[in-house]
């Protein structure tokens, strides 16, 4: 299929806005002046990549390289994927269609284990052999990173070289040494001894894993012995790292559709299970004054509506209160909220909490993992149930009517008092709203604890698949009792996790296998298949509930050859102090722990010293709303690829487009203002527009033109204003007087040669009866009503209607199906209004 020809897969999958490309903030070279072409792939659908800060930051530093051009491609969910094969094509950028097998370099985040699959099929969907040994110099480096390379060994087999620790100085000298080798002519062998001398580059073919007979590991020998361990890479200090301060603004809304501004990395708190909180020490904070800098920047490059400061836990961050509290006045005149979404009970005071309730009322939640206090300190959490209490019900009397608390069941030493301890601290919750603003409503969910790699747990056992939904059970019957409702993760899935998370290099063949067999998207309940897993496992002989066992503290575990900065003997001491119900004091407010991860020079915690406030940048003074009003009725065109954004995609667009050009346009009154912004009625994904009349409601007085080229500034590609006129305020939206609309639907070669005739007897006809499905029911529709005239001009099909679908319709006239007739060009050509 022709790469230009596109629209005819895009016309029949859904959401086609995953795959178009050209938004916003996303960057195009000009090929000729690229030597070293970087594929940034994300195995998961469009929609969860686009949410990941650290995607966007490494977009941005490859792409300020010099002659580099880094390209993004995300998972094709299956229906996009059927359409690929079915018409062999080969899976591509969004920024340039690039073939996958035609870049020099493709980087795979690992964010999930049960995102593995996924790997494997976007290489055998963009023409790349899977196998590292299967490829030679003129198939691109197939690198990976993020958490799961801290033991990426199940994929050893199927990727050059991973990069572990922070990642955004390694990739660049990883370009620089992948240039400098095409530049010398080395062989791939060669390459990767070269790439080895980076710190914080793992090249698994230069490890040989021999092992025991039950199954242990008995060594991972290194080819050269001064290569013998790798050592994380660290990011020393967050202040001058780099940020996306333009960054890419999705047409289709994603799960973190906001600016994410990360304002601290590292966590202290030193919680067991947690391996995030040991991969990514020390903590570094950024100053209050840079993270208002770059969101300043952020928000003028995007037009969000929400700002979300990110960390381990954001409560934590020394300057969180002032922070804060400028953020939010900063930004209440331009209707931008801002959130928190990681939150810890020891860091919640009142005052933080009455900032927060500004722009977050319906829900709040916290995370005290388990239910008795013997438990928390095993794991190290740090927090007592009356902490958690007073939390809640500081919350509820602010006037919060929701609260969430996540719970995990299977940690060490929990018996089943710990489980039911779940449902009386669930249950106290509740009634520590009992008589305040908010209510009482208290939603508990759970899920199993699966240990990991580079953690004082990492020698535990998991549970298993039937004592997990034991557990699981027994919660959701006591919690139903008392009027609670328990939501859990599968435990499958869990399992599954499991098996992954403390896998070794023999997995690779099981995780081939289960591909073969239609795995994907293991990650989503709806395609997750438990039974073609377990028949890869049985095939091949592997016991996969064997990788869930406790592993001796003498035993060599698959990742030992990885260091992510702190002593295994750290976590043995770590797992001995839990055992004993020890708790190790968090080294921000405490002593040191001794972790070893700090050098006291370079890499250190870095701390923002909390100022009085935070010095607020200057403004330009907020414009005086005039008392009269104003409003201008715009026409715009909608053509090419951007005619797959849906409708609410478009006004989500559209709203942004505003925003970003500083329109001064008036909002609605109430809790939650809105833009005075009418839309016309849906156009059908798929169709072009040369009508989209669109009227906005103006604080002061722009002229049209103003309006008009300003907006044109600012939409993407494939979307532009045509003409603008000042309008009286009072004049209907466009959507409630519509006349007519007109349709231009290129005929097919196959057209009925009876065509004319058939418009003849439709327009005589009393009526047109379509039928459709609506659901689970057939739902009967007159279209007759619909028609003002229909006729034919030049090879076309002009449709007048005063309303309805012109797909519908010219599938009726055209006897064909609807999925047909979105393959045809159609285009709005004119809107007339009764006014």
């Amino acid at each position: 299929m022709s790469r230009n020809d596109l629209h005819h897969i895009f016309s029949q999958i859904n959401r086609p806005s995953r795959y178009l490309g050209g938004e916003l903030g996303s960057i195009k070279k000009d090929d000729d002046k690229i030597d070293l072409h970087f594929a940034l792939a994300f195995p998961d659908v469009y929609e969860v990549g686009m949410s990941h800060l650290g995607f966007g930051i490494l977009y941005a530093v490859l792409n300020g390289l010099e002659a580099v051009a880094a390209e993004r491609v995300y998972a094709p969910w299956p229906d996009m994927e059927e359409h690929l094969r079915a018409s062999d094509t080969p899976l591509t950028s969004l920024e340039t269609e690039r073939p996958l097998a035609d870049f020099d370099l493709v980087g795979f985040t690992l964010q999930y284990e049960l995102s593995y699959s996924n790997v494997l099929n976007m290489l055998d969907l963009g023409g790349i052999p899977r196998r590292r040994q299967q490829r030679n110099e003129t198939h691109p480096l197939v690198i990976v990173g993020g958490p799961c390379a801290y033991n990426p060994e199940p994929l050893a087999d199927f990727f050059d070289c991973a990069v572990i620790g922070d990642a955004e100085e390694a990739v660049v000298e990883l370009c620089q040494a992948v240039r400098a080798s095409k530049a010398a002519q080395e062989d791939r062998a060669a390459l990767l001894r070269r790439l080895s001398s980076i710190e914080g580059v793992y090249v698994p073919s230069l490890f040989e894993v021999r092992y025991h007979e039950d199954g242990t590991i008995a060594a991972i020998q290194p080819e050269r012995a001064e290569y013998a361990r790798v050592h994380r890479r660290f990011l020393n200090d967050l202040e001058t790292a780099p940020y996306p301060t333009a960054p890419i603004v999705p047409f289709m809304n994603t799960v973190h559709d906001r600016v994410a501004m990360e304002i601290a990395r590292g966590c202290t708190r030193g919680c067991r299970f947690c391996q995030a909180g040991y991969i990514y020490r020390p903590v570094r904070e950024r100053s209050p004054q840079k993270i208002v800098e770059l969101i300043d920047q952020a928000l003028e490059g995007s037009g969000y509506e929400e700002v979300s400061l990110l960390s381990l836990s954001t409560g934590d961050y020394s300057c969180i209160e002032p922070l804060l509290k400028e953020l939010m006045d900063r930004y209440a005149r331009r209707k931008v909220a801002v959130s928190l979404p990681s939150l810890r009970v020891g860091s919640l005071t009142p005052e933080l909490m009455e900032e927060i309730k500004k722009v977050r009322k319906t829900g709040f939640t916290l995370a005290p993992e388990a239910g008795t206090e013997r438990l928390r300190q095993v794991i190290n959490k740090g927090i007592t149930e009356e902490d958690l209490l007073t939390a809640t019900h500081n919350a509820f009397t602010l006037g919060w009517r929701r609260i969430k608390l996540y719970f995990m069941m299977g940690l060490p030493t929990e018996t089943d008092e710990d489980i039911e301890a779940i449902i009386d601290l669930a249950v106290k919750v509740k009634r520590s709203g009992k008589g305040t603003e908010g209510g009482a409503d208290v939603a508990p969910s759970v899920s199993t604890f699966v240990p990991k790699a580079h953690t004082p747990f990492q020698w535990e056992a998991q549970l298993s698949i039937e004592e997990t939904v034991r557990r699981q059970h027994m919660l959701r019957d006591g919690l139903k009792n008392r009027k609670m409702r328990l939501k859990w993760h599968d435990a499958q899935l869990s399992f599954l996790e499991g098996v992954f998370a403390r896998g070794d290099r023999r997995l690779g063949q099981v995780l081939e296998r289960a591909v073969d067999l239609g795995c994907r998207f293991d990650g989503w309940q709806e395609h997750f298949n438990f039974e073609r897993w377990m028949q890869a496992f049985a095939e091949l002989g592997i016991e996969p509930a064997w990788y869930l066992r406790e592993r001796s503290e003498e035993e060599f575990l698959p990742w030992d050859h990885l260091d992510c900065g702190i002593p295994k003997a750290f976590f043995i001491r770590e797992r001995r102090q839990s055992l004993a119900g020890a708790y190790t004091p968090d080294c921000r407010t405490g002593p040191c722990s001794q972790c070893g991860i700090c050098d006291f020079d370079q890499l250190r915690m870095r701390l923002t010293a909390a100022p009085a406030e935070v010095k607020p940048a200057e403004l330009p003074p907020e414009p005086v709303a005039s008392e009269e009003r104003h409003k201008v009725r715009l026409r715009v065109r909608k053509e090419g690829k951007a005619r797959f954004v849906g409708h609410l995609e478009f006004m989500t667009l559209f709203h942004r487009a505003v925003s970003r050009g500083h329109i001064p346009v008036r909002f609605s009154a109430g809790f939650n203002p809105q833009p005075r912004i009418s839309f016309p009625d849906a156009l059908p994904t798929g169709v072009e527009s040369d009508a989209e009349i669109i009227d906005i409601e103006l604080s002061q007085p722009w002229t049209a033109q103003q309006v008009v080229t300003t907006l044109n500034t600012q939409l993407p590609d494939g979307f532009r204003v045509l003409e603008g006129a000042s309008v009286p305020w009072q004049i209907p939206s466009p959507a409630s007087c519509i006349g007519e609309v007109v349709y231009r639907v290129e005929l097919p070669p196959e057209a009925p040669a009876d065509l004319a005739e058939r418009l003849v007897a439709f327009l005589a006809a009393p009526e047109a009866l379509y039928s459709k499905d609506k659901g689970r029911k057939t739902v009967t529709v007159d279209m007759r009503p619909w028609v003002i005239d229909l006729d034919l001009a030049e090879g076309a099909l002009m449709l007048h209607l005063k309303k309805g679908s012109p797909t519908a319709l010219t599938a009726h006239l055209l006897g064909l199906s609807t999925d047909q007739v979105r393959a045809l060009r159609i285009r709005k050509t004119a809107t007339v209004l009764d006014q």
